[in-house]
């Protein structure tokens, strides 16, 4: 490890260089340390049971003093999202945010009764300006699916560090200017180049991100010519959009009812920031739409990416106590869908078609604008901020690189693009950014329901085997004095085979269960479990895979009488 002096500036990703969300990065300046983003990162297919997986912290844990203060730049949940498990550990620093992202993460701090201890700085103003140790930080707005988005400058004495967390163009607002980072490139000069780090997760995708006035203007279009009823789903962090939808409702006479916890929460707390106004009676209660006409109500809803018991998903499973699908229904998926849900989204798309249901969606129009910048939007950025070095962060690996690509395509220098993995050192000081080649130490720190890092890789490969082949545990009991089993062993399949109509299968798995044992302990002498135990789960899963070319976990129990 570099040995830590102020001629030298330390950024140190510990998440989010190498997958969605997890993000968190350290930026270390002697002895001040200034920390952006707590995200959570959500568990992988081969992950099973896991609740979602937060940063490893480890580096910061004889640091906790030199912390001045953590920078959150936004409300989503794999930015704010592991909060309540690191800033405890880290003796609860202090956080600097906007007002939405403060009254989310009290939310979330507040469901876990840790509440009254964050200590928070509202950023009021774009014009504020901190000082945290050595750092100058100073702040902009940026576009993203959620309001209150700030992006961050790190002023330090070797370069101006720029993070624009996660972003996007929208040069066609609903209302306020349209995006424009041109006042960036002023901080890029001889004595203190600018490092622009950059959230890449649509790097691969063409054209300009959609504004959101022309999203919600189709969204507009298909609300006046629906027949019936409409439900819109939508994410529940997308609270302008929700706001837009409710005064479109307002223009032709309608009423909203919002259906989902988090839904629900997030417009009320829109509310009482006075970040959305409008009629109270706009607003209905789900469960008296019955009240209205049809073609008087729109439904607002969790659930476009089929999570089970989101309320699209009881919707269309007919489980919802007061929807069912007509088919005079209008569903609009007004969302992108989330790497990973591809397969379940169809499904729900499938049954909602099949019930009659007119679907709208972003494969047939233009209903929803993503939250992240596109191929041209990002040369489109490196052309107004011109900045000296370029980091591009906040994605998976491969979609970093192609980051860096495009920012080739366009003519900026390859050897000043550098791509970090997580725990990578990047130091920037006098003679300019490079990358050690040593490595913070930093792995998947997993969160099991009240378990935080006590799931290792050992119980997720038990997991995973549990779930692809099942489990098999064999009881014997076996006579103390003769080392003979007594009776016939006691069989439980879970996931392998259905006990009732694989008896000839157990017959042969009892046999050679006595056999084992009776020729491991049978001889006299002091008798090793561990080896019988050994054996025969070796030796029986060898024979199940030869009989079912399967691999079930295999739990010998022995018991001495």
């Amino acid at each position: 490890m570099v040995k830590q002096t102020k001629q030298v500036l330390k950024i140190i990703p510990l998440g989010g260089q190498e997958e969605v969300g997890r993000n968190l990065t350290v930026f270390e300046l002697g002895q001040d340390i200034v920390i952006l983003d707590m995200g959570l990162q959500f568990p992988e297919e081969d992950m099973p049971g896991i609740d979602y997986i937060i940063p490893d912290i480890r580096y910061l844990d004889d640091k906790k003093r030199n912390i001045r203060g953590v920078i959150l730049s936004h409300g989503h949940l794999d930015h704010i999202g592991a909060v309540p498990h690191l800033l405890p550990r880290l003796g609860w620093p202090h956080v600097f945010a906007s007002k939405l992202t403060l009254f989310l993460l009290k939310r979330r701090l507040e469901e876990v009764n840790l509440g009254k201890y964050l200590k928070a700085h509202e950023i009021k103003s774009l014009d504020e300006e901190l000082k945290l140790g050595s750092f100058n930080i100073k702040f902009f707005k940026v576009a993203h699916s959620i309001m209150d988005a700030l992006g961050v400058v790190l002023q330090t004495p070797f370069g101006n560090v720029i993070h624009l967390g996660d972003w996007r163009y929208d040069l066609d607002p609903v209302k306020g200017k349209p995006t424009d980072f041109k006042h960036l490139a002023g901080l890029n000069t001889n004595k203190k180049p600018s490092l622009l780090m950059m959230e890449s997760l649509g790097s691969t995708k063409e054209g300009h991100q959609l504004s959101e006035s022309e999203v919600l203007m189709n969204i507009k279009n298909i609300i006046r010519e629906a027949p019936g009823r409409i439900i819109v789903a939508t994410f529940a962090s997308m609270v302008e959009r929700v706001g837009q939808i409710v005064f479109i409702a307002e223009e032709f006479g309608k009423k909203v009812a919002l259906d989902g916890y988090s839904m629900k929460l997030n417009i009320e707390i829109a509310k009482k920031v006075g970040y959305l106004k409008f009629r109270q009676d706009v607003l209905i209660d789900i469960k008296n739409i019955q009240n209205y006409p049809s073609n008087k109500v729109i439904v607002v809803a969790t659930g476009a990416q089929g999570e089970d018991r989101a309320a699209l998903m009881r919707i269309a499973s007919g489980e919802h106590r007061q929807i069912k699908i007509e088919k005079s229904d209008t569903v609009i998926f007004s969302s992108s869908v989330i790497p990973g849900n591809e397969r379940t989204v169809q499904r729900l798309k499938d049954t909602l078609y099949r019930q009659g249901a007119n679907v709208f969606h972003k494969e047939i129009m233009d209903v929803h604008g993503g939250g992240h910048a596109l191929i041209e939007d990002i040369k489109l950025l490196i052309r107004q901020v011109k900045p000296k070095y370029l980091l591009p962060v906040y994605a998976n690996h491969y979609l970093l690189r192609e980051a860096g690509k495009v920012a080739e395509s366009i003519g900026f220098p390859k050897e000043n693009i550098f791509i970090l993995d997580n725990g990578s050192l990047g130091l920037l000081d006098k003679k300019g950014f490079r990358v050690e080649n040593k490595k913070v130490p930093v792995q998947y720190v997993f969160v099991d329901g009240l378990g935080v890092g006590d799931i290792g890789n050992v119980v997720l490969r038990d997991r995973q085997v549990l779930a692809k082949d099942g489990m098999f545990v064999i009881v014997a009991v076996v006579d103390r004095q003769t080392g003979k089993v007594k009776g016939s062993p006691d069989i439980i399949s879970r996931g392998f085979i259905y006990l009732r109509e694989s008896k000839d299968l157990l017959h042969q798995t009892r046999k050679k269960v006595i056999e084992i044992v009776d020729r491991a302990a049978g001889s006299g002498g002091a008798v090793n479990w561990s080896y019988i135990k050994d054996e025969i789960r070796n030796k029986i899963g060898a024979f199940f895979y030869a009989k079912t070319q399967r691999r079930p976990m295999i739990l010998p129990v022995v018991i001495e009488v």
